[in-house]
């Protein structure tokens, strides 16, 4: 298959790509989703607008709590720790088992979490870091928590019109502690169920989240006492799936005590 006819624009900044953006247009980065979709006709945009090259969308920037990373951030740079990383070590973890390289040196984080693919790791390694995503559209910027950011299968906060252009992620202290873990059929592939968690006893956060489930990422805002498998049980009516959940997460909440 081949993508239907589209126009294509390359505008040079923010302010370009809202005036061209609208319902019968598709913003691409990576396009390591939307060319596929393209290829398969699963979307037939009027238009394609490549935001790949825009400054603002591949800048990043650092302060003393958080750092900001442009949406148009590959997985390669975060998994070669080309930005700063305020995660210690779980970003370019998760980044370092998106796929393949290939994929990772053309796919964007902005592009990813957007896409909201339940199965992706960004949406749900994002929900349980916590943050804002930074959006604008052509009444200025506003600000959603990257842990509702992801509201559905494939469906997000952004409205018509908007443009993720950057996440602000908390840094987390020295202490923290992180565990992630993931099943894929084999590697490369997108993740069956997906676990992870957090602790940090600076900031006094003990997070958890499930992914790969049949809409948002599950997050568990309070995991200081959980039971991994009444929490699958929430999602998942399955009792494959909800093995498979419980065990990823129960993984993840194993991997805080490890050395990190």
């Amino acid at each position: 298959m081949k993508p239907a006819r589209f126009d294509y624009q390359r505008p040079g900044d923010v302010a370009g790509v809202l005036g061209l953006l609208n319902e019968n247009s598709k913003p691409i980065a990576g396009g390591q989703s939307l060319g596929p979709m393209l290829n398969l006709r699963v979307v037939q945009p009027g238009a394609v607008v490549d935001v790949r090259r825009i400054p603002e969308l591949v800048a990043f920037s650092e302060d003393k709590d958080s750092v900001t990373l442009g949406a148009g951030i590959t997985h390669a740079q975060i998994e070669d720790r080309k930005v700063p990383d305020p995660s210690r070590g779980f970003m370019p973890f998760v980044a370092s088992r998106i796929a393949y390289r290939a994929v990772r040196n053309r796919g964007t984080i902005g592009g990813s979490l957007a896409h909201a693919d339940p199965a992706a790791d960004w949406p749900t390694a994002l929900a349980l870091l916590g943050g804002v995503a930074i959006i604008q559209g052509k009444d200025g910027r506003r600000e959603a928590p990257l842990d509702k950011f992801v509201t559905g299968l494939f469906s997000t906060v952004l409205a018509e019109g908007e443009l993720l252009v950057a996440l602000k992620i908390p840094k987390l202290s020295a202490q923290a502690r992180w565990g992630y873990f993931k099943f894929c059929r084999k590697a490369g592939e997108f993740a069956q169920a997906i676990g992870g968690a957090l602790r940090d006893p600076v900031s006094g956060r003990v997070r958890a989240v499930l992914g790969a489930v049949r809409g948002a990422p599950h997050v568990i805002a309070d995991a200081a006492h959980i039971d991994a498998a009444a929490e699958a049980a929430k999602l998942c009516s399955d009792p494959y799936d909800r093995r498979l959940h419980a065990v990823a997460l129960q993984r993840a909440l194993d991997q805080l005590g490890e050395a990190r």
